[in-house]
C-alpha cells in the first residue's frame, strides 16, 4: 500500500477529500519526523511506539575485498509494533494461509 493507497482509503472512510486527507497524513508524518530528530519517543496505544536508538560502532567486512571496515556509531529510527498489533496481524495472515 502506497500513501496515495492510504489517503483514497481514509479519505472514503472519512468522508472528507483527498486534498484534505493528504493534508492530514502529511502533517502526522512531519510531526513523527520532526519528534524523533529531537529524540523524542512517540507512543500509540495499541499500534505501536517509535523511537530513536544508538547503534554501536562495530567492524564489518567488505564481501567484495574481505577487509574489515570499521561502521561508526550512528542513530536510527525504529518501530516497536504493539503486542495487540501483532496478535491481529498473525491471526488474520494464518486464517488466510489455512484458507
Amino acid at each position: 500500500m502506497t500513501k496515495a493507497d492510504m489517503v483514497d482509503v481514509i479519505s472514503s472512510s472519512t468522508g472528507l477529500t483527498k486534498v484534505e486527507t493528504e493534508a492530514v497524513v502529511n502533517g502526522f508524518m512531519e510531526t513523527v519526523i520532526d519528534a524523533m530528530k529531537r529524540g523524542e519517543h512517540i507512543e500509540l496505544r495499541g499500534f505501536g511506539t517509535f523511537k530513536v536508538v544508538k547503534r554501536a560502532q562495530r567492524v564489518a567486512r567488505n564481501p567484495k575485498t574481505n577487509e574489515e571496515v570499521i561502521v561508526p556509531e550512528k542513530f536510527a529510527p525504529v518501530l516497536k509494533m504493539s503486542k495487540s498489533f501483532k496478535e491481529e496481524v498473525n491471526e488474520s495472515v494464518s486464517e488466510k494461509r489455512e484458507s
